[in-house]
């Protein structure tokens, strides 16, 4: 009988043990090749079938120019988020890199825009005046109809996620416009620096939350990545973090990243409209994981407005 319980109890334990051991990402190709059909096949075997909430269809608008440093994971996050849509039903995709897709009346015709890893040209960072002062279709336009052109973009996006939509800014979308104080208070955090691609171990900061559902059971979530730092404005947090870098074992020569914000995923209102800010990832092999799909997914519902959960910055 002792043996039995004590059998019992072993298995129990490594039951248990199993369900929080770590997601690890295999090691990714440092090439990033484009996607193949084998790549896409395996994101539409692993991504979701449902949403977490049922909801009317949406439509989201994908926006993937880069002006500045080339992510090429940049179509393997189109594709993500088609297959996303695609297999859900819950969304209609669109992907573009016409800056004119973001003046009022086009961006009004969708319920999201996501910022697909919009690197813009250091030090100015401001992708709109890149891409009025290389596209030829801008050729006419004089150095203030550009700049004006270039603050009505900027203008039209705030509007549109204050006015109740929702953005979903993915990676390197975050310094599209960074130095923009207006487009820090939407984002929620100033890019700062990242050390070199590494093994990075992300944590849930409140595992009962509703957005991280796709982690609940789970362990920590182990991938390579770009380990991205942040300077808070004015110093306060003005979001609700959802997952957090380890950064004991960080290789960071700069070795500023203890006194960094180092969260990797969080949600904030902005306005009567929601932000999903996910910074995975530099890699497409990070996507090649159901608890990362699902978190994409239920970031999608939250800026749709669909997911309702706390979004309010912790006290």
């Amino acid at each position: 009988m002792i043996k039995r319980h004590l059998l019992v109890g072993l298995l129990l334990a490594s039951l248990t043990a199993a369900a929080v051991r770590a997601e690890k990402i295999p090691r990714p190709n440092p090439k990033i090749p484009p996607p193949s059909a084998e790549w896409i096949a395996k994101i539409e075997q692993l991504a979701p079938a449902k949403t977490s909430v049922e909801a009317p269809k949406r439509k989201a608008l994908v926006f993937s120019l880069f002006t500045g440093f080339d992510h090429l994971v940049i179509p393997h996050v189109d594709e993500v988020f088609k297959i996303l849509g695609k297999k859900t039903g819950a969304f209609d995709v669109v992907v573009t890199r016409d800056i004119e897709a973001l003046m009022p009346d086009k961006l009004a015709e969708y319920d999201l825009l996501v910022l697909n890893n919009n690197c813009s040209v250091s030090p100015r960072r401001n992708i709109f005046l890149d891409e009025l002062e290389r596209n030829e279709r801008y050729a006419g336009l004089s150095g203030e109809e550009r700049a004006a052109k270039a603050k009505a973009l900027e203008r039209s996006m705030l509007d549109y996620v204050a006015g109740g939509k929702g953005l979903v800014v993915v990676h390197g979308g975050i310094v599209m416009l960074d130095t923009s104080e207006e487009f820090v208070e939407l984002t929620g955090a100033l890019f700062h620096y990242h050390p070199p691609s590494q093994e990075l171990t992300l944590r849930t900061v409140e595992p009962n939350h509703p957005l991280l559902a796709a982690f609940q059971g789970k362990g920590p979530f182990v991938h390579v990545d770009e380990p991205y730092l942040f300077h808070a404005p004015e110093g306060k947090l003005k979001f609700r973090p959802l997952l957090v870098m380890d950064t004991d074992t960080l290789k960071d020569e700069q070795g500023e990243a203890g006194k960094m914000v180092r969260y990797a995923a969080w949600i904030k209102p902005h306005g009567r409209g929601r932000v999903f800010f996910a910074s995975p990832s530099h890699f497409p092999e990070s996507y090649e994981s159901e608890t990362m799909l699902r978190f994409l997914l239920d970031g999608l519902q939250y800026a749709a407005g669909d997911l309702k959960c706390d979004d309010s910055c912790p006290k």
